[in-house]
């Protein structure tokens, strides 16, 4: 069966997509929990530990807060509270933490530092799976055993404000419950006033035992202006003053006798350097959690606070009001809250504690009893038991007060050898479903390999041989062997497998699906050898030309590409992959300057006539241009690589990345400070200016008047927002969400969208007009432009201006007129798309993401549009190159009539070689120490980067297909 190369290369990157999907579910562990489906109960709990003839007591220690109220203030850092700037920022917190009855500590959140997993996280006290991050935007109800749902079992009225995700998770839980979304980050003001209107009347009744607040303000002030906005001092001020009215509301209802109140100050996560979080750097996990109650004893002035994992809050909460502890809780109870209690209700504590983590240690960790810290607590459990006996029998020596404080340190030393032990597993890998995916990958990536000089040849096609494999006898047998493998799999496996889970429908397909790609590949791979054609009884398969050689720059292209993917085994480069796509992008521009050189220079010995035949394109005639033209194109051809290599530089010096030295301050900053905003504004002026120019060459009147309009409502926006200004503009000016001016520009996007899809369909349906089909392509690449220079922040616009020069001044000087090929163009696209993700401030950290572009022109959040606009804003630089390269390729006269799809098969090989690789290396790595800190992040994104190419490369297939009509 013969097929195009673009449709080859797009279905083997859907099937791919699938293959890595699969391998994401299996990579992704499900977080430790116990095998029991059942939740902890109060009549499940173990009696207290007794040695000798007495009857072992079932008795449990009396709670020790009545009332418990948890203030969660989003992307609240630890440095806010517990640092410096804590007595500016928060004074009454910061008075009760140096002088107050209260305990305060550093909580160590996990990556994904991201809100729901770290709910997930202070609920139920696991450590939630890295996938969480996707979760993140729709959450299902949590159904593990929670402390919310061992409250409302308990008989506890839980009422609750604040970040809807709560009530996501747990409906039908609270006994009154607003929630207000998380994700419309443009509102830091309102979102917080919905959860305080509620809160005087609350704090009056009595008909409550546990209020939870999440408020969002912080949070979103970080997404917009990061940590060092002027916003931020007031909004941490406004919550000071919320904690202080929480605060004197509840001493006046203490009561002499009755017991205390607790209340919580904590954060989900931090909050990095540019505001956003989601990765694993101190100021996003380092959170402060205060706590404060009169059972506590007053501070004497600030001590240095201790260091806790967030997840230990779980078991102080639950054991504090009297109910069991998650089952698959990995925390441990915090010892300052039990410092004022008696020391066998110490001791009690700390034993039921250690007796819920020894329970998960059993159902989680096969070799559970060569664990060190499962050891420690039966030692300490014996010990307990002699201690009680003494205590029952009336000792009062001092002995036995020795002798509970040695207990009690070993108690301590085991829950944090368990807990340790618990939170390194954090998961178990699907292996099964892992290997599946990563088979069907490589797959697929070696039948493209093999088809490469078929795709590449001047046909432009592939013969897959679908039928001789269908029909073939190893087929057959491949089929029974790997459905006799996956019974055998699946009735064997101790844990779960998603890939047992699937119907034996979906089954059958996948086994059928890989059988076959196997067959295909061995029958290709037979058609390359010598033997092949004499087993075919067909000519050996070559390509239409004679041989294949390699020049200087195909090799650095060759290199560089293999270089970046073996770079990948490496966290360092892995963290720091911006600097190898710097490096290769200024290797390359030095290369094309060589080869530039050579043209008009070496060449320069031959015939004058000669000279003029290769400069100008070759459906013109070379008397149409003059001497003095030909003169200046050789001069902007010289020009153009050290143009790029110092665009390129300046590029770099605007947005710090990475992680090494992405806390050092760089243009970006220097712009957006207050009073660098006249710059600012003249820069944004000047950068839209220059886009329309280098935009509107190619579109038609109507485009260009919508392109104008477009970009003046860009200018409008940002002004209304309040990062840049007009000259009439006061400073003091309040600024808005900008919606109106957002939703103007997004009218004349649709409009020159429109404009350049019905000049498309008309060129393929109505009339072979190539001229027309050009335009319809560059106004669909100018739509998209406007769009990106609406999502990009002010300071970014330079790296959209270089991009579109460097892209205007290659194809009109480089590609042109050195006559690259359609598969030397591709890459070089590719490197420049891969530089141009870094220059725009991104890394391989979730972190870098900036959510608050996916609410632009939203007055709500809606999670389609939400989703695609921050996708298309995060991948701008390579998807506005990947749309050039369509638009060059379909639109060069002098391009053979295969160059679409020879583009289409490379820009496919180059994003199947390093996922397929990346997919081997982190399997490899399972167990490293930077796995879900640097790599897992990198698989994401390079996930993400491999569906986005299948939807490029559908478009390439449509335009070829455009261009076959033609």
């Amino acid at each position: 069966m013969k097929v195009r190369s673009s449709v080859f290369a797009s279905f083997i990157l859907i099937f791919e997509v699938i293959g890595i999907g699969l391998f994401l579910r299996g990579f992704f562990p499900v977080p430790v929990k116990s095998s029991l489906s059942s939740k902890n109960k109060l009549s499940d709990l173990p009696a207290e530990p007794l040695t000798g003839g007495f009857p072992n007591s079932s008795r449990l220690p009396q709670p020790l807060f009545k009332r418990v109220v948890i203030m969660l203030v989003d992307a609240l850092r630890e440095d806010f509270v517990l640092g410096p700037s804590g007595r500016m920022f928060m004074p009454y917190t910061r008075h009760l933490v140096e002088r107050g009855p209260s305990l305060s500590f550093v909580a160590k959140a996990r990556a994904p530092t991201v809100t729901m997993p770290r709910i997930k996280a202070l609920t139920t006290g696991s450590i939630p799976g890295f996938i969480d991050v996707v979760m993140n935007l729709n959450s299902p109800a949590l159904l593990e055993d929670n402390l919310i749902w061992q409250a409302k079992t308990a008989g506890k009225r839980i009422v609750f404000y604040g970040d809807d995700t709560w009530v996501r998770l747990f409906p039908k839980h609270f006994m009154e419950h607003d929630g207000t979304t998380s994700f419309f980050v443009s509102d830091y003001t309102e979102v917080d006033n919905n959860v305080t209107r509620h809160l005087e009347s609350t704090l009056k009744r009595d008909d409550w035992d546990i209020l939870i607040l999440h408020y969002l303000g912080l949070d979103h002030i970080g997404h917009i202006s990061g940590p060092h906005s002027s916003l931020v001092q007031p909004k941490l001020l406004e919550m000071d003053d919320i904690l202080k009215k929480i605060h004197s509301a509840l001493i006046p209802k203490e009561v002499e006798g009755s017991l205390p109140y607790l209340l919580v100050l904590c954060g989900d996560h931090g909050m990095s350097e540019t505001g956003s979080h989601g990765g694993s750097s101190e100021p996003e996990v380092n959170t402060p959690l205060v706590l404060i109650s009169p059972a506590f004893k007053r501070k004497v002035g600030m001590e240095q606070p201790g260091v806790v994992e967030q997840v230990d809050l779980t078991p102080t909460l639950a054991l504090g009001l009297g109910l069991p502890i998650s089952q698959n809780s990995v925390g441990r109870i915090i010892p300052g809250v039990l410092e004022e209690t008696s020391l066998r209700d110490q001791l009690r504590f700390l034993h039921l504690n250690g007796h819920q983590l020894s329970c998960l240690l059993k159902d989680s960790m096969p070799g559970y009893e060569k664990e060190a810290g499962f050891e420690q607590y039966r030692v300490a459990e014996k010990a307990h038991g002699s201690w009680m006996k003494l205590y029952l029998e009336g000792n009062t020596s001092e002995v036995l007060t020795n002798m509970g404080k040695k207990v009690l340190k070993q108690y301590l030393e085991a829950l944090a050898a368990m807990s340790s032990a618990l939170s390194k597993q954090l998961g178990k890998y699907d292996m099964y479903s892992m290997i599946a995916g990563m088979v069907f990958v490589f797959q697929l990536l070696l039948v493209l390999l093999l088809a490469m000089p078929e795709a590449l040849s001047g046909a432009a096609s592939v013969d897959i041989p679908v039928s001789s494999a269908l029909l073939s006898l190893p087929f057959y047998l491949l089929c029974l062997l790997l459905a006799s493998v996956h019974v055998l799999v699946c009735t064997s496996a101790e844990s779960s497998c998603y890939f047992c889970s699937l119907s034996w429908g979906l089954v059958f397909v996948a086994v059928a699906f890989s059988s076959a790609m196997f067959c295909i590949l061995v029958s290709m791979a037979t058609r390359r050898l010598p033997l092949g054609p004499k087993i075919h009884g067909k000519p050996p398969l070559t390509s239409s030309g004679s041989e294949w050689s390699l020049s200087e720059l195909d090799v650095l292209l060759l290199a560089g590409t293999v270089g970046h993917t073996l770079s990948l085994a490496a966290s360092s480069f892995v963290e720091e992959e911006h600097q190898t796509w710097y490096f290769l992008l200024n290797t390359l521009c030095l290369a094309v300057f060589q080869d530039v050189c050579r043209k008009y220079f070496r060449e320069q010995s031959g015939s004058g006539d000669d000279e003029e035949h290769i400069l100008p394109s070759k459906d013109c005639h070379p008397a149409a241009y003059p001497k003095a033209e030909i003169y200046s194109e050789k001069w902007l051809a010289l020009a153009t690589p050290p143009f790029t290599l110092l665009c390129c530089r300046l590029l770099r010096s605007l947005n710090q990345t990475g992680v090494q030295w992405a806390h050092l301050p760089d243009v970006g900053h220097w712009l957006n400070s207050s009073e660098h905003k006249t710059v600012l504004s003249l820069l944004a002026a000047f950068c839209l200016l220059l886009i329309y120019f280098l935009v509107q060459r190619r579109c038609s009147w109507v485009s260009k008047v919508a392109l104008a309009l477009g970009l003046l409502g860009v200018y409008s926006y940002r002004a209304a927002v309040g990062n840049v200004s007009f000259p009439w503009q006061h400073s003091g000016r309040n600024t808005s969400k900008g919606t109106v001016e957002a939703r103007f520009v997004y009218v004349f996007v649709l409009g020159i969208l429109f404009t350049g899809t019905k000049d498309l369909l008309r060129s393929q349906i109505i009339t072979a007009d190539a001229k027309l089909k050009s335009r319809g392509l560059w106004e669909i690449y100018s739509g998209l432009v406007l769009l990106v220079s609406l999502l990009f922040r002010a300071h970014n616009l330079p790296v959209l201006c270089c991009c579109l020069l460097i892209q205007t001044l290659m194809a009109q000087f480089i590609w042109k007129k050195l006559h690259y090929d359609a598969a030397q163009t591709t890459i070089m696209h590719y490197w420049f798309g891969q530089a141009f993700f870094y220059f725009q401030g991104n890394s391989n950290n979730i972190a870098t993401i900036d959510i608050s572009v996916g609410f632009v022109g939203l007055e709500s959040y809606v999670e389609a549009p939400a989703v695609f606009l921050t996708a298309l804003s995060t991948y701008a630089g390579p998807l506005l190159w990947a749309c050039h390269l369509v638009c060059y390729l379909s639109s060069v006269t002098h391009r053979s009539p295969v160059a679409v799809s020879h583009g289409c098969y490379c820009l496919a090989l180059l994003r199947s070689v390093p996922a397929a690789a990346y997919i081997v290396l982190v399997t490899v790595l399972r167990y490293h120490l930077f796995i879900w800190s640097v790599f897992s992040p990198k698989l994401l994104y390079e996930s993400m980067h491999l569906l986005l190419t299948a939807g490029v490369c559908l478009f390439f297939n449509t335009m070829e297909q455009n261009a076959g009509t033609s």
